[in-house]
């Protein structure tokens, strides 16, 4: 890893994070405001230093521990096709806050690692176990065979979520906005269920909706 740093960003520091710097035994290049505008997209907010990191290594079902140890209480969130990676990250950060063990997306149809969806994410990016596979529904299969149950979120299900038990292991599996879970999606969830929003409104944000449904199973399972 190697930082690019403006003079007054590396002079406002605090002691904690020069000592972290000093351990592993990184410096910064000081630079000036424009060269390090130039390292960011357009529009990107940043507080002056880069990190040049070499990308998080990909990960499969069989990376995560919690996955596979069919004893232990597990949430895997999996999406279907969600793109945006502002929602993509904030899903993220809810998994993690609510003690999800994994993320799954596809291969295709979803964003990549990114700023945006980094900033989103507030840190979960680094913590929770992003697994990306080629085929949704076949690993949906693969985690019934590791005793998940498979809840599909969709807003004209019969069930609300929280009047079913799908046990302690489950995989939350959500659809993008506006389009839901596609049909072939869905053939591969065990229930549908949706959450009990007013009819004022017809649909939540895919990463409020992650969110609520996220804090409805974790406090049943504890």
């Amino acid at each position: 890893m190697s930082l690019t740093a403006t003079r007054s960003a590396l002079d406002a520091l605090p002691e904690a994070a020069r000592a972290a710097l000093a351990r592993r035994r990184l410096s910064a290049e000081p630079v000036d405001a424009e060269t390090i505008n130039r390292l960011f997209p357009d529009s990107s907010v940043h507080q002056g230093i880069a990190a040049r990191v070499e990308p998080l290594p990909a990960g499969s079902l069989e990376d995560v521990p919690a996955i596979l140890n069919l004893e232990a209480p597990a949430i895997v969130v999996a999406l279907d096709q969600v793109t945006d990676p502002h929602n993509v990250g904030a899903i993220m950060r809810s998994a993690a806050a609510f003690g999800a063990v994994a993320l799954i997306t596809t291969d295709r149809h979803a964003p990549g690692e990114s700023a945006v969806l980094a900033k989103a994410a507030s840190g979960a990016l680094e913590t929770l176990p992003w697994v990306r596979v080629v085929n949704l529904a076949r690993a949906l299969d693969d985690l019934t065979d590791h005793g998940f149950w498979r809840v599909g979120l969709d807003g004209g299900a019969k069930q609300c979520l929280h009047e079913i038990d799908p046990g302690r292991r489950v995989a939350l599996v959500l659809g993008a906005e506006g389009e839901g879970l596609r049909h072939g999606t869905q053939t591969h969830c065990d229930l549908m269920a949706r959450l009990p929003i007013a009819s004022a409104v017809e649909s939540l944000n895919v990463s409020n909706a992650a969110a609520v449904a996220l804090y409805e199973l974790a406090r049943r399972r504890d």
